[in-house]
């Protein structure tokens, strides 16, 4: 997924000219090609993320979008006065790719693990945030962010994800866009929502449940701010539980984006509601970002089990 994003910067850059690459202490190869071809847009730092934030501020200002890639716990936690101030602040385009969202790097513990980064930056005015499913959505995604008017926050996963959006994008007759849903299951017993990575083990747990005779929506936010809130309402008037999968803690992230709308709709039936995701204390284990994510029941095993326990209620 971090490799096709990067690539598509390329791609842009070779297409449009406002398009500048700023990297943060990466590896010497990243990006060799556009160092080489469009080396006056081309920025490679240390390791003063926060001091880059600014810089790609004042080239937005003067008419660049920059597109700046870093682990998304330096890019989030360590930037954020920089990215309230000088980029939310001016509403300027400049575009941050965050490696690792997630537990991605589950063993180098609590500090490098980007588990609020949506909650820190979803509560930014003027900010998007995007977390695509797969690098197949990656690619489609990249180009739409090139015109977005303010920020951007890219949330990548691990990379070598399972591939799972072009075959339900073409079978659903769906097309990619920013602010949209996608609704790739439908089913009136339970509605799950989700975004990122947790799509494939929440469409492996709606097959799963299709065998015990539960029908599952399935609700993928490759877009989780500004969130689709009409196609949620709309569902939410007709299925009566919601079950939210994100691999991000429960606090402040996409679960807490869709009790807000469900909470202040004001005009739906009772609806059986839960989140699932990462537990509001700092992870306390190390390991894989799989055995990480299965502790804490981010697993097709537990959303099954979670989802049956919302519906029998």
């Amino acid at each position: 997924m971090r490799k096709t994003s990067l690539n598509m910067v390329y791609e842009m850059a070779k297409k449009d000219p406002r398009v500048v690459f700023i990297g943060s202490d990466l590896g010497i190869g990243t990006l060799k090609n556009f160092k080489e071809e469009m080396p006056d847009r081309f920025f490679m730092e240390g390791v003063s993320e926060a001091n880059i934030i600014g810089v790609a501020a004042g080239m937005a200002l003067d008419g660049r979008v920059p597109y700046i890639n870093t682990i998304a716990t330096f890019i989030t936690r360590r930037c954020f006065e920089q990215v309230v101030l000088d980029l939310c602040l001016h509403n300027v385009p400049v575009r941050l790719i965050g490696s690792g969202g997630g537990v991605v790097y589950a063993p180098l513990g609590p500090t490098h693990l980007a588990t609020d980064d949506i909650a820190i930056l979803r509560a930014l005015p003027n900010m998007t945030i995007i977390a695509p499913a797969d690098a197949d959505e990656m690619k489609r995604m990249m180009p739409l962010t090139l015109d977005i008017p303010g920020p951007v926050y890219i949330r990548l996963g691990k990379g070598g994800d399972p591939l799972v959006t072009t075959s339900l994008m073409e079978k659903c007759g769906l097309t990619a866009k920013t602010g949209k849903a996608l609704h790739f299951r439908t089913g009136n017993d339970i509605l799950i929502i989700t975004t990122g990575i947790m799509l494939k083990p929440v469409m492996d747990a709606a097959k799963a449940l299709e065998a015990s005779g539960i029908q599952a929506s399935v609700l993928h936010m490759p877009t989780i701010k500004p969130l689709d809130s009409k196609t949620i309402l709309e569902l939410a008037t007709r299925i009566p539980a919601i079950l939210t999968v994100e691999e991000h803690t429960i606090i402040g992230g996409l679960g807490s984006a869709v009790a807000e709308i469900i909470s202040e709709a004001g005009n739906l039936p009772k609806i059986k509601f839960k989140r699932l995701g990462l537990p509001d204390r700092f992870p306390e284990v190390y390991g894989s970002q799989a055995s990480i994510l299965a502790h804490y029941g981010l697993d097709t095993k537990n959303i099954v089990l979670t989802a049956k326990g919302l519906v029998q209620k």
